[in-house]
């Protein structure tokens, strides 16, 4: 038996390394940065996709797929776009590598220089607006839904599996409109979409919000957010959809042609969400035990584990135990059953403990000739022992229990862990023992927004949009204010 994990308490950094590795999720890759995904990981993350991608085919969206490699030319064409991604850009100069003439191994080959240096994708959205210039003439072209699963690249200092690493998987969705009100209600239904799915499927509670001018997306007019609270009281950005205005389209002169025959730019949006989301589901759900994962996302929802001494005692259970993975598959639930004599019980109770298995059933031969099975949940660590008849009907409500109760816990853990500040002493009082989300006063102005980083390492998560009205004065200037905005420290 591995010896226990790190605890939350004692360092949380340590204990997410430590679960990441040891629930089989990822690990650092021979490139520095980068991560590979191993598979019980990626099941999650497939999870994911699957229930992302069709909330975005049910709202009218199609997949396509662009290329890896945007010419340079294309970022300098949006003056804030290369702003804002320039120091993140991996560069493609050369396209060969040659022997050293002079033993040194492997070196590039000086004439194989390119025209154009290329610029490993940090956004698509250069590449994907030169594309649309040849796709949208007329009205009857548009609106343009499209969406692509992808990798991208942003050259990353100081990363962490999952949360920041030089290259990640995301989705980004791109869409083209023929009026501001078009655009504006798609950068808005798909937060929505990303918010559903977030408590949903993620068990997540999250702020839905809008980024102050210092934190918009480069090249956008209005970024919409989706701000959740992790475990150590820090934020987490789970996902973001922006308002792009006609910056693009007039950076890479997408016009059409209006119903009046007049030509007129585009309408534009983009929206992502990445394996991001994986370091949130750990962050916010799992305990000093390991992962504790939501049914819906879970790879394996159910587990059985037979107790038995000798081989005709484990005949007969696994004949009961067919049965019922045969009836728990009808009901659409996964479930896997550890009939490996590799390791006994006790060892495999931990080790689906430490993988966040929502469900574990142990069968033995009393169970048999009681007509009975234990019942562990993941989540609240409980055991009972469940007659056999009806135990499909009972683990399926158990589910969906489970589900509830895991974002119930979330959503009071957010709820405890929100606190109002009307002085910048008490700001920074509750941000060095609480943590948590602080609704303060804020000027509204960028100086006050970033001597608040620069003195707390606090940033404004969002302008919450359900935020009343509420007048007050800035906790650090005295300056009048409409309403609060959301602070926190953030991954």
């Amino acid at each position: 038996m591995s010896k226990a994990l790190p605890t939350r308490s004692e360092n949380y950094s340590e204990w997410y390394n430590e679960l990441v590795k040891r629930a089989d999720l990822a690990e650092n890759s021979a490139v520095r940065g980068c991560m590979v995904i191993k598979p019980y990981g990626f099941s999650i993350w497939e999870k994911m996709q699957r229930a992302l991608d069709d909330m975005f085919k049910e709202t009218g969206h199609s997949n396509a797929y662009f290329p890896l490699f945007i010419p340079k030319s294309f970022l300098s064409k949006e003056a804030d776009h290369v702003e804002g991604f320039a120091k993140e850009c991996a560069v493609v100069t050369h396209y060969r590598l040659m022997n050293d003439p002079n033993g040194g191994g492997v070196v590039v080959d000086p004439s194989a220089k390119l025209e154009e240096e290329l610029i490993v994708r940090p956004t698509s959205e250069t590449v994907i607006w030169s594309t649309y210039k040849n796709w949208i003439q007329s009205y009857r072209d548009l609106p343009l839904l499209i969406n692509q699963w992808a990798n991208v690249v942003r050259w990353e200092m100081r990363t962490r599996i999952f949360l920041r690493t030089t290259e990640f998987l995301w989705q980004e969705g791109h869409t083209a409109h023929a009026t501001e009100a078009e655009a504006i209600a798609e950068t808005e239904q798909m937060l929505e979409v990303y918010a559903t799915f977030a408590e949903e499927w993620m068990a997540l509670p999250v702020l839905r919000g809008i980024k102050t001018p210092n934190e918009r997306f480069a090249g956008a007019v209005e970024t919409y957010c989706i701000e959740a609270l992790m475990q150590d009281t820090k934020a987490l950005q789970a996902g973001t959809s922006h308002f792009l205005g006609q910056n693009f389209a007039k950076a890479f002169d997408v016009k059409f042609q209006d119903k009046e025959g007049k030509l007129e730019y585009v309408w534009g949006t983009s929206w992502g969400s990445s394996t991001r989301m994986m370091g949130a589901l750990i962050m916010a759900h799992s305990d000093d035990a390991g992962l504790v994962l939501p049914p819906k996302l879970a790879p394996i929802q159910v587990v059985i584990i037979p107790i038995y001494r000798d081989q005709n005692q484990f005949d007969q259970i696994s004949a009961k135990v067919q049965e019922l993975m045969k009836d728990l598959k009808k009901r659409g639930i996964s479930v896997k059953f550890d009939s490996s004599d590799a390791y006994k019980p006790g060892y495999k109770f931990a080790e689906y403990e430490l993988r966040g298995v929502p469900v574990r059933l142990a069968m033995g031969a009393r169970d048999l000739e009681n007509g009975t099975v234990e019942v562990a949940r993941r989540d609240t660590k409980t055991k009972e022992t469940v007659a056999l008849e009806g135990i499909v009907d009972h683990i399926e409500e158990l589910l969906e229990n489970i589900q509830q109760s895991i974002y119930n816990k979330a959503l009071a853990f957010q709820k405890d862990n929100s606190h109002k500040a009307d002085t910048y002493e008490e700001f920074k009082e509750i941000l060095d023992t609480k943590g948590g989300f602080i609704y303060a006063h804020w000027d509204g102005t960028p100086e006050t927004e970033n001597r608040i980083k620069e003195e707390t390492k606090a940033t404004i998560r969002c302008i919450p949009l359900n935020a009343e009205a509420e007048e007050g004065v800035c906790i650090v200037t005295g300056k009048p204010s409409g309403r609060r905005v959301v602070f926190a420290r953030a991954y």
